[in-house]
C-alpha cells in the first residue's frame, strides 16, 4: 500500500511519519512537504519526498497520485478562509488522484456557536467531506498538552495559570498520542467504518485543577488568576496570533473545549496517558 502524509515536517506531521514507519515499510511512505530539504532524514530512510504547495493544485495531485491512504495535516494559517481554500484544493486533488482513503486532522473547537477564529474551518471539514465522493476519517484533536511544558516557567514566575476560562474545563491530548492514532487508523481499514473520532485524555481540567497539576509536577506554587480576553490577546500577540488564541479561550469559557471521549482507548486498546504523567515524563527529559 502507498501511504501519503502532507505537512510531514510539522509538529504533528513529523510524529505521524515516525509512527507510520513503525507499522509499514519506509518505501511505502510518500511525504508531501513545502520544503523537501527539511525532510532529508526521512528520505534517507527510503521514503519518497515530493514538493507540495497547497496553492498549487498540480503539486497536490502529484503527491496524492496512487495513494491508498492519504493523511492531510493543514498548514498553520490563522484564518478560516485560507484554510478552507487550502482544503478545497486538497479535496479536488484527492478526487482527481482517486485517493483510496483520506484521513483529516480536526479539532474539538468546531461547533457552530464557537467564537474561535478557526471554528468555521473545522466545522466546514466534516460537511465538505460528507458532500464529496471520498472515503474519509476525521480525527478531532483536543488541545495539545505539549505547549504546557515550555509555558511552565512563565506560569511559575507568574505563580498562576491565567487562561480566561472562568469555571470551564479544557481537554488535552499529546502530539505523540495523536500521531499514534493517525498511524493506527491509516493502517487498520476496519476503523474506517466510523467517519469521525475525537482524541482526548480520560478527563478534562478546570483551571484550578490544571493549576494543581502544574504545581504538583513543578514543585512550585501555582494558582489560578485569569486575565481578561483582551489582556490575554495583547500579552500573546507575537506573530499576530493574539486574537486567534484569545478567541479559542473565549470558546473554552463557554465549555466548548471540554469534550472527553473513549475514542483513543477504542483505537489503541488503552487509555491515553494522563496529563500529570505526560508532564512528569516531559519534564524529566
Amino acid at each position: 500500500m502507498k501511504f501519503v502524509v502532507t505537512g510531514a515536517t510539522g509538529h504533528l506531521g513529523s510524529q505521524i511519519v515516525q509512527q507510520l514507519a513503525q507499522r509499514v515499510a519506509a518505501t511505502d511512505i510518500t511525504l508531501g512537504v513545502h520544503t523537501p530539504a527539511k525532510a532529508a532524514s526521512f528520505a534517507d530512510q527510503g521514503m519518497t519526498v515530493l514538493p507540495l504547495d497547497y496553492g498549487d493544485q498540480g503539486s497536490i495531485v502529484a503527491s496524492l497520485t496512487d495513494a491508498d491512504v492519504a493523511i492531510y495535516v493543514p498548514s498553520k494559517s490563522h484564518d478560516s478562509f485560507s484554510r478552507v481554500t487550502e482544503f478545497e484544493h486538497v479535496i479536488a486533488a484527492a478526487e482527481q488522484a482517486q485517493v483510496g482513503h483520506l484521513i483529516v486532522m480536526g479539532f474539538i473547537a468546531d461547533q457552530a456557536t464557537n467564537p474561535f477564529d478557526l471554528s468555521a474551518f473545522y466545522g466546514y471539514v466534516p460537511r465538505r467531506l460528507a458532500s464529496s465522493g471520498l472515503s474519509y476519517t476525521i480525527l478531532r484533536n483536543a488541545l495539545y498538552a505539549d505547549p504546557l511544558v515550555p509555558y511552565l516557567p512563565e506560569l511559575i514566575e507568574r505563580k498562576n495559570v491565567i487562561y480566561p476560562m472562568g469555571d470551564a474545563s479544557l481537554s488535552f491530548i499529546s502530539l505523540a498520542e495523536s500521531a499514534a492514532v493517525f498511524a493506527e487508523v491509516a493502517t487498520r481499514p476496519e476503523l474506517w467504518t466510523q467517519s469521525m473520532y475525537t482524541l482526548t485524555q480520560e478527563r478534562s481540567y478546570t483551571m484550578p485543577a490544571l493549576a494543581q497539576v502544574l504545581q504538583n509536577v513543578s514543585g512550585q506554587p501555582i494558582g489560578y488568576a485569569p486575565v481578561t480576553l483582551s489582556e490575554f490577546e495583547k500579552m500573546y500577540d507575537q506573530g499576530n496570533e493574539g486574537h486567534m488564541l484569545a478567541s479559542m479561550y473565549a470558546g473554552g469559557a463557554q465549555g466548548l473545549l471540554a469534550t472527553v471521549t473513549d475514542d483513543f482507548k477504542t483505537i489503541m486498546g488503552r487509555p491515553a496517558q494522563t496529563l500529570p504523567d505526560f508532564l512528569a515524563q516531559e519534564l524529566a527529559k
